[in-house]
């Protein structure tokens, strides 16, 4: 659940040579429901995931990321980057001389990424302190969790920040959590909080599954009680998805199944019927605005023709990881407030459909994405682009505040304020610019970062 930068682009990628974007070819098949429908893939490592039965994408993708024997994020948690000391872009010439200290910190390290909270630290991590500084109410003790806390660099600057320029009471009586689900990274998180000895007693990390209700009944006594925070940083591109099919532009949504063919090596698609509660959620929520502009009679006659005369199939990937995780979030915090930042935009997609994935590897020092998510195979991260529209409408459902079936919304006022902020908007407003400004004006956290976005969002007076 990490950040992935690619230094010779402003855009957001991992790759070590720039690409050019490849179009997608879709080819026009007719299917029926539970037919076989993609394209054999041999994937002998991958098809440990899928047992006898076929499963969700969703379930395959989390598989291929989190499980403990063969997940990425299991087998490569050395992968995530941490730098021994801080960048000192001010005493950087400009761009180039930028890229060239970045390119010889990652062909030291032959690390996969770096996250924006590594590159920039403390001062990205002090510019999410400030955010929670402003707005938290001072007077009740600080609690803040973290979900997917990478190497705890995070935690420390926020830690850090409090500790200098809070008032004493309010560094005293903080508490920091990390839920992290990865036991490598939890250690890790540890040692790097800990060099501060003041932090050990105030910082835990609880290793498990943020999506799991269990593991949040520890704060089933107090949770009508007390506020806190929670932060998501690149967090919701590595949650698992759901994919849905369509034959044509009219024909209704199908659930994508993935199992293995007759030799057992090679996987491929299953279409079914819509059945599964979490996605006919997602989807409705998906729909919300749609409906507001349903089509006219001529447009959906017209639509009606065009499938039928030039049939296209469509593909939509749905969020329902960070859908279940907010509906746990919000149920065990409901007085949470809440800082996420991801990818709003990725680049040189080859997978098709909305919303669709990079599946990308990383192998003697190059990286190389796949055309298919099905060649996940542990070696492969999968993460996603974040529509910041869906995840404000996805955060007031799970609040109670949006309902699917009784109208655009409940009676009351809403539960949720929100606001969306490009990266460099964000840090201009709470974090310390001029820090991260080389010689020549050149500001890699304000002028490279235009594919990721905040996302904030704080409980209202209508909390019943």
């Amino acid at each position: 659940m990490m950040f992935r930068w690619h230094p010779r682009s402003t855009l957001l990628r991992r790759n070590i040579t720039a690409k050019l974007l490849l179009p997608l070819s879709s080819h026009t098949r007719q299917v029926s429901p539970c037919e076989v429908s993609a394209p054999p893939l041999h994937a002998p490592f991958s098809t440990r995931i899928v047992g006898d039965e076929p499963i969700l994408v969703r379930d395959f993708i989390r598989s291929a990321l989190y499980n403990p024997k063969h997940g990425y994020f299991s087998l490569r948690s050395g992968s995530v980057g941490v730098l021994e000391r801080s960048i000192k872009f001010n005493e950087l010439e400009g761009r180039k001389d930028y890229m060239e200290h970045l390119d010889k910190i990652y062909r030291q390290s032959d690390i996969s990424w770096f996250t924006p909270v590594e590159l920039f630290k403390p001062w990205y991590a002090h510019g999410i302190a400030e955010a929670i500084l402003r707005t938290a109410n001072l007077s009740v003790p600080l609690k803040i969790y973290e979900i997917g806390g990478g190497s705890g660099t995070c935690a420390k600057g926020i830690m850090d920040y409090i500790k200098l320029n809070a008032p004493e009471r309010v560094y005293n009586s903080m508490t920091y959590i990390s839920v992290e689900i990865s036991p490598s990274l939890a250690k890790i998180q540890r040692e790097t909080v800990g060099v501060v000895l003041s932090h050990s007693s105030k910082f835990k990390v609880e290793c498990r599954d943020a999506t799991d209700r269990s593991g949040w009944a520890f704060v089933a006594g107090d949770r009508q009680e007390q506020p806190c925070w929670v932060i998501m940083l690149e967090v919701l591109d590595n949650l698992p998805h759901d994919l849905i099919y369509a034959e044509n532009q009219i024909s209704p949504w199908m659930e994508v199944w993935v199992d293995k063919q007759n030799d057992r090596e090679t996987l491929s698609e299953l279409y079914k019927p819509l059945e599964d509660p979490l996605i006919k959620n997602c989807l409705e929520i998906v729909n919300l605005s749609k409906k507001q502009a349903s089509p006219s009679g001529v447009r959906l006659m017209t639509d009606t023709l065009w499938s039928k005369v030039f049939p296209r199939p469509r593909r939509c990937w749905l969020p329902t990881g960070c859908l279940k995780l907010l509906e746990v979030v919000h149920k065990a915090l409901p007085k949470m407030s809440l800082i996420v930042s991801d990818f709003n935009y990725l680049p040189d997609v080859r997978i098709p459909g909305e919303r669709a994935p990079l599946v990308s590897t990383k192998k003697d020092g190059r990286s190389s994405d796949y055309d298919s998510y099905l060649e996940a195979k542990g070696d492969a991260d999968i993460f996603f682009p974040t529509d910041f529209g869906l995840l404000e409408r996805i955060d007031h459902f799970c609040s109670g505040w949006l309902k699917l079936h009784e109208g655009a919304s409940s009676k009351q006022g809403r539960k949720r304020r929100t606001i969306m902020l490009d990266t460099s908007s964000f840090m201009e407003e709470f974090g310390l610019p001029s820090r991260t400004r080389t010689k020549d004006g050149y500001n890699p956290l304000l002028d490279d970062f235009k594919n990721t976005k905040f996302y904030l969002s704080v409980p209202t007076h209508n909390i019943k």
